[in-house]
Order: C-alpha cells, then structure tokens, then sequence
C-alpha cells in the first residue's frame, strides 16, 4: 500500500472540502478544482524531487516502464475510503499529477440524482448501452451505479475491461471480474475477444477507442450479451456517426445495420452547475432503440434523431433541454455527490494477487525502433505471416508521417518465404 503521509493527508482534506480534482507539478502551487472551478492554494507545493520519489513508490514495475517509454502514465490506487484515479505525464516543470477523487463505495443513479429510469438498464439482457460525454464529465461513475445495480439485482456473470479499474465491485448476487488495461489484459479489444471465451452475461468495456474495439463490441451485443460502453461525444448524432465511420466503404453499412439490430441505450451527459443545489449535477439527453430510431439509423438518417427525442418523451427519451426543464427543475432535492465518500463499509476490500504463472512486467510485442524498416523485419522464428503481429513505437520523431504509410502499404510486399525482408 502507498504510504506517503502528505500525500495521503492531501487526500483526505480534498474530499472534506468537496474538491473533485486535484493538480500536483513541481515548484508549483497546489491546483485544485471544486465544483467544476480551478483554485489554486500557495501554501502546499512539491519540489520536483518529491514528485519524482513519489510517483516512483506509486507505480508498478510494469506501469514505471510505460512511464519512461511514453512518457505518461495511468493508474488507479485506493486510500483508506477514497479511491483515486491518477495520469502522471511529463511537462516543462517535470511529472505532473493530475488526480481525480472518486468514492470507494459506488453511489447509485438516486444518489448521482440520475433519472430514475436508468435503473430500467438493469432488466436488459442484451444490446449495447452507450453512456457518451467529455472528458471528466462522469460517464464511468454512471455506468458503474447501473452495473451496481444488476450486481444487488441479478445472478449474472459481468467482465469489466478498464483502463484504469476505476471502482472496485464488491459481489452480490452478480459474478464479477474486472480486467486493466496494461495489467491484466494488453489492450481493450483483445479483453473484449477474450471475454467471449469467458461466458459472460454482461461486459463493460471502459471506452471504445478504435475501430477493431467497436467492431467487437457490437458482435459481442449481436451475439446476446448486454455490453456498455463510453465514447467522447458531444450529442447522439455525434456520437451514431463515429461509431458508423469506425470502418470506411462498404463496412459503413454494415456497421449501421449491426448498430441499429443491437442499440438499446443512448446517454449524453454533462455535468451543469446548478443554482439551486449550489453544485455540479448531470444533464442528460437519452437516445432509446425504438423502431423509428433503429430505422434512422439504418438509413443513416442522423439528423433526425433530434426530432425524435422532442416527440417521444413518453418512450422515455429526452433532449437536454427538456431533461432540464421536465426533471432537474423539478426536483424538491439534490444529493451532494460527496455523500458518497466516506461510505465504505459495501466497499470491496479484495487484495490484488498476482498469479505466479504470469510475468506482470511483460511487454505485449511492442518494438521500440529508432526506424520503420527496423521494425518491418520479420522474426525468423515466425512461421506463417498471419501470426506476425507486433506494435511498434518510433523513437525517431522526425519520421515524416506520409513516409510511415507509405512504408506500411509496401511491407506487405517486401517479404520472401523465409521471413526475410527483399532487397
């Protein structure tokens, strides 16, 4: 466990005082934000030394090597009834910390002053759930208050792929198993086609990065598993359109049909600063897959969505502007998000352990090359060019990046039988 004192006291205080994130860089006042506002507090700061000798003592082995390689780093960490998500990356003054405060207990949708019809989520046995919005915005702490509830609800088996395990579950009448990025798994897409294997009932994966993930993750809904996930999108039509371009051509449609056959939930959500309840609260517009929207979107018909949302209120869909007007408004009440700490007696304090068979500083296949044609010769040990895979990472970053492309759509050619590279 972290022991660092000041850190920890730091900690501690920031949720006495309602603060949601803090900043931490060397030589450099205390940042902090409360309420969606930055503060800043002259009267605590670092040296650069101590950061460096802290962070050193927070990470693992493996998350130290992904720091000096990339240059950042993220990772999750429980302290006392606190959990923290942290991203420690490389600035002009050094490492900085950028620190996200989160509850050890999961709050549920009432206590996140969430429309109760989120807890409908909870009956879904398959389809794909999307819960969408910016960075901060609190997409991870919904999703986990649906999941919670099904784990207090339902015998079912749920995998969670998270980059960082930003709340830990505790097992209820649910199955859980949770997997990190660069820890447990190498990387979203092959949790997801792991998970297959792994007779799952339902399957978080934390955000749908690239193409090859939403790919899988909407044949994994296809094939009868309930599956949630989270994207950086502004509106539903934002967010429909990124999932039907993640492939280009003829895929596209493809794509449409299998997102319209699968899509059940639609979340947008902001965190707005309400006058009344005197803190940030959810705002939320809610996409539902009725026939006319799965219609909309097969015909890629996006921009009547919109519409859609203003004349079905009574299947349960809002704009943003009447979840405001029909729900937040009319609320008697708001619960401060900060209720939520300090409740730790449901939290899960299972230990991480660390299987003897696994190696927890191995690196997937990742070739750190001064140079592209480096990288493009294939191992002799490799038999067929189909197992051939690996990721490489250029440490020569004046690579003009049409030359990688260009390289890239050759190499499939400059290969002979013996795995050797042509001349």
């Amino acid at each position: 466990m972290f022991m660092d004192k000041r850190f920890n006291d730091l900690i501690l205080a920031a949720i006495k005082q309602r603060i949601s994130d803090l900043h931490i860089t060397g030589g450099y006042p205390l940042i902090f934000r409360r309420d969606g506002v930055i503060h800043s507090d002259k009267n605590v700061k670092w040296t650069h030394t101590e950061i460096d000798n802290m962070v050193k003592e927070m990470l693992t082995d493996r998350q130290l090597f992904t720091l000096r390689k990339r240059w950042s780093v993220d990772f999750a960490m429980s302290l006392q009834e606190v959990r923290v998500r942290i991203n420690a990356f490389y600035t002009t003054r050094g490492l900085s910390l950028a620190i996200r405060l989160l509850p050890e207990t999961i709050p549920d949708v009432n206590m996140l002053n969430l429309h109760p019809s989120l807890n409908q989520i909870r009956d879904l046995r398959n389809g794909m759930v999307l819960v969408c919005g910016s960075t901060g915005s609190g997409k991870s702490t919904t999703i986990a208050a649906i999941i919670e509830e099904i784990n207090r609800t339902r015998p079912v088996h749920i995998i969670t792929i998270e980059d960082p395990i930003e709340y830990r579950f505790k097992a209820k009448k649910a199955f859980i198993e949770q997997r990190e990025v660069g820890i447990h798994v190498p990387s979203f897409n092959q949790g997801l086609l792991d998970s297959l294997r792994e007779n799952p009932d339902i399957i978080f994966v934390g955000e749908l990065r690239d193409p090859d993930t939403i790919r899988t993750a909407l044949t994994a809904a296809e094939s009868g598993h309930l599956v949630f996930g989270t994207l950086h999108a502004t509106d539903a039509e934002d967010a429909i359109y990124r999932i039907n371009n993640c492939v280009s051509g003829e895929g596209q449609e493809i794509i449409r049909y299998q997102f319209a056959s699968s899509f059940s939930w639609l979340i947008i959500q902001q965190l707005v600063h309400i006058e009344k309840a005197g803190f940030r609260v959810p705002v939320l517009s809610i996409l539902r897959g009725s026939s006319s929207v799965r219609s909309n979107i097969r015909e890629n018909k996006l921009t009547q969505l919109e519409t859609i949302m203003h004349t079905s209120r009574n299947e349960g869909m809002f704009t943003m502007e009447l979840y405001r007007k029909e729900f937040i408004d009319r609320l008697p009440s708001f619960n401060h998000p900060y209720k939520s700490f300090g409740m730790g007696a449901d939290s899960s304090k299972e230990k991480d352990y660390v299987s003897s068979l696994i190696d927890p500083n191995a690196v997937q296949n990742v070739v750190y090359t001064a140079n592209l044609d480096d990288a493009l010769i294939k191992p002799k040990e490799k038999g067929k060019e189909e197992d051939w895979q690996q990721y490489v990472v250029l440490e020569d970053h004046d690579v003009d990046l049409k030359d990688i492309f260009e390289q890239y759509d050759q190499s499939d050619n400059r290969f002979n039988s013996n795995g050797r590279r042509d001349k």
